[in-house]
């Protein structure tokens, strides 16, 4: 089955990072895979654009179907391979509404990370458009959505929708994940950094560990003050 997957990737990519988690949660090992460099901007090659015209990592290809979007890739590989691995939506009403809700949140939670990276290295924003106040302000966006998700998993079980492990920690560890990457407090954040140290020592995550982090495995101090 896997031998039938084709999946083009870009390390650190949190997008990608979620299929591949779910492919290694889904025991679907030995697909076809390439790494793409998105710094030297490879993600805009015709090998990618044929396949996704977007230019945009992942992209992902199971037999004649393509689903390049990080979720609907996560939700396709749980519909066809429900009987295999992991089960990753839950059962109960309960635990399935707070799966879905934290999932779709986790949408916003890696818009309000990603405006800080981008204007703090200067990706993507020229230089004329650059404003301090308007740093300020997406990083106390950032404060308030992370005061979110700290009150979130107070609430729970070790994991985002409950006691299992479902499709919303596919999908929201690796922003958590880049979090601490780039220099996020434990000490000032306990929850996440509790959840971000017990599912960085899952095997999916292990497997799928951003390879250039373990070759240059030193935190960056990019959110040491958030």
């Amino acid at each position: 089955m896997a031998k039938d997957m084709t999946l083009l990737w870009g390390s650190g990519s949190p997008p990608c990072w979620r299929v591949l988690i779910a492919l290694e949660e889904k025991s679907l090992q030995g697909y076809n895979q390439k790494l793409f460099s998105l710094e030297k901007l490879e993600h805009k090659f015709k090998e990618v654009l044929d396949i996704n015209p977007r230019g945009q990592l992942p992209t992902f290809k199971h037999g004649d179907n393509v689903i390049n979007e990080s979720y609907a890739a996560c939700f396709y590989l749980e519909s066809q391979f429900k009987s295999q691995g992991t089960k990753l939506i839950p059962d109960g009403p309960a635990e399935q509404a707070l799966m879905y809700q934290r999932m779709f949140e986790g949408l916003t939670f890696y818009e309000k990370l990603n405006v800080v990276i981008y204007y703090t290295f200067n990706w993507f924003v020229p230089e004329g458009e650059r404003h301090e106040s308007a740093l300020k302000r997406n990083k106390e966006a950032l404060v308030s959505e992370l005061k979110l998700w700290e009150s979130y998993l107070q609430k729970v079980c070790s994991y985002l929708a409950g006691p299992s492990f479902t499709l919303a920690d596919v999908v929201i560890f690796p922003t958590v994940g880049t979090l601490f990457r780039f220099g996020l407090s434990p000490e000032r954040y306990p929850k996440l950094g509790e959840y971000y140290n017990l599912l960085k020592e899952r095997p999916s995550v292990k497997a799928s560990w951003p390879p250039h982090w373990l070759e240059n495995p030193k935190r960056l101090d990019t959110l040491k003050d958030i």
